[in-house]
């Protein structure tokens, strides 16, 4: 089960998505930053594709400028109010929304303590509004800045046990993994992983190749998630870039079994 998605193609209309079951997926992540974000202008044009196409709908919250770690009251509030609304907005046909965990602002850095149970509050939050429309919540582990929370398995695995609720799962992204070296040590949150986000990289940053682009061990990680019944989402630049990265994760995945 593989979906697209793509925060290099928020600056653009919803129509391109319509290419996606001709290249291929059955799904399409939507990304809630710039024209892709769900609103009262943008809903409508959304529900069209559900409606028109096969495409299972999955959301990312909008990040851009939030933080669920804030010590800035209103910043967190603000943050929780966006992240709520686009739960409710997209819950008519969507069904699970990835979250990025909070990071640690300057006066964050200061209280790490406090910050962390700022994120904990937040997800709690969070989970509890989309609980009401029955959908589920993945928290996705980051890549290697140091102000991020969710770099490591064990803060991943400390969010989801602090956090308690039924609906909140792992979003493993293999590229944010590899920057921090750590891509074969989340292998054992393989049974808290309920969606997988899928990109290279050669280790140093961020830079959303396509699978083979850079230097993440695919063998071990097709290896690693047998048996794994929920979706895939190439998180690529373009579309060809990602039908690129899913034609080579399904060699892959096939070799593995």
């Amino acid at each position: 089960m593989f979906s697209f998605s793509s925060s290099a193609l928020v600056d653009r209309p919803f129509d391109w998505a319509y290419q996606l079951e001709e290249l291929g997926y059955s799904g399409w992540e939507i990304v809630n930053e710039g024209r892709q974000r769900l609103s009262a202008d943008t809903l409508p044009l959304a529900k069209e594709i559900v409606e028109t196409t096969d495409l299972v709908i999955t959301v990312h919250l909008p990040y851009s400028d939030l933080n669920l770690a804030s010590m800035n009251q209103p910043i967190w509030e603000e943050t929780l109010r966006q992240m709520k609304e686009c739960i409710s907005l997209a819950s008519e046909f969507c069904g699970l929304a990835v979250v990025h965990p909070g990071y640690l602002s300057p006066l964050g850095k200061q209280m790490p303590d406090r910050a962390w149970e700022q994120n904990i509050l937040g997800l709690s939050i969070i989970c509890d509004h989309a609980a009401e429309f029955g959908m589920r919540i993945a928290v996705e582990n980051m890549l290697s800045i140091e102000s991020m929370l969710g770099r490591t398995p064990e803060e991943i695995k400390g969010m989801i046990e602090n956090v308690g609720r039924d609906n909140l799962g792992f979003v493993f992204d293999v590229g944010h993994a590899n920057t921090n070296g750590n891509v074969e040590e989340f292998f054992a949150l393989r049974d808290e992983m309920i969606h997988v986000h899928i990109h290279d990289n050669k280790g140093a940053r961020d830079e959303h190749l396509p699978v083979k682009g850079g230097n993440v061990n695919w063998r071990k990680v097709a290896e690693a998630l047998e048996g794994y019944e929920g979706r895939f989402v190439t998180e690529a630049r373009t579309l060809v870039q990602g039908a690129q990265s899913m034609r080579n994760l399904k060699a892959f995945l096939e070799g593995s079994r």
